[in-house]
């Protein structure tokens, strides 16, 4: 099974962005692929852009989205609203489900990586469940480090291995931070930078994941 957990030091960092540029590029290398959120709330637009990425309008959602909660908050605050139950053995069997129909699957968090989930457990815990190799989505910023830095620790407790970080320019200016992150990250994390996204780019070669 060729897939990942796709995480991010925070909300609003670019995660969905960065899986659809990934998905566009693997598709045009005749690479059968697919992006999933197994949790998301308030709306779908992300997963609408996923299955646009893959050429699939009208895939239903919900074969990409188990839990969809429509309350905008942490999913352990959406689930208590709607009076939804949480199962991380019902989420986590969907995605292995889902990962062999294709080559290649995107399995992304929502929010960051201790999101609240469900009581006493965060997404953590369910890439935990999961146990796939985690992608590190970083906004190419200042403090990107320093939150880089506790992700990667995070990740690494929980028994998993960080394969690599992707930076999203998320500005057209650059600034020093932005400049130099790339470099400290590799130094302070130990974890290589397997790619950086450029501001207003949609394709990022995926290569390096593939290997």
């Amino acid at each position: 099974m060729n897939a990942y957990f796709v995480a991010g030091t925070d909300v609003s960092v670019g995660k969905t962005h960065v899986i659809c540029a990934l998905l566009r590029d693997v598709m045009q290398k005749g690479v059968t692929a697919m992006g999933c959120k197994p949790v998301s709330c308030g709306d779908r637009k992300e997963l609408r852009a996923m299955r646009e990425a893959v050429g699939r309008p009208n895939l239903p959602l919900d074969s990409i989205n188990p839990l969809y909660l429509r309350t905008m908050a942490d999913p352990r605050v959406g689930a208590e609203f709607e009076h939804r139950e949480v199962s991380l053995d019902a989420l986590a069997g969907h995605c292995h489900s889902l990962a062999g129909e294709y080559e290649l699957l995107l399995v992304e968090g929502c929010g960051g990586w201790e999101t609240p989930l469900c009581p006493g457990k965060t997404m953590a815990a369910l890439a935990e469940k999961l146990g796939l190799p985690v992608l590190l989505v970083v906004s190419n910023r200042q403090g990107a480090v320093n939150h880089a830095i506790s992700a990667v620790r995070a990740i690494r407790a929980c028994g998993l291995e960080c394969r690599g970080i992707i930076l999203n320019q998320q500005s057209e200016e650059w600034d020093t931070a932005a400049v130099t992150n790339c470099s400290m990250l590799e130094e302070y994390t130990g974890v290589p930078v397997l790619a950086e996204l450029i501001y207003g780019e949609d394709v990022l070669d995926a290569s390096s994941l593939l290997s």
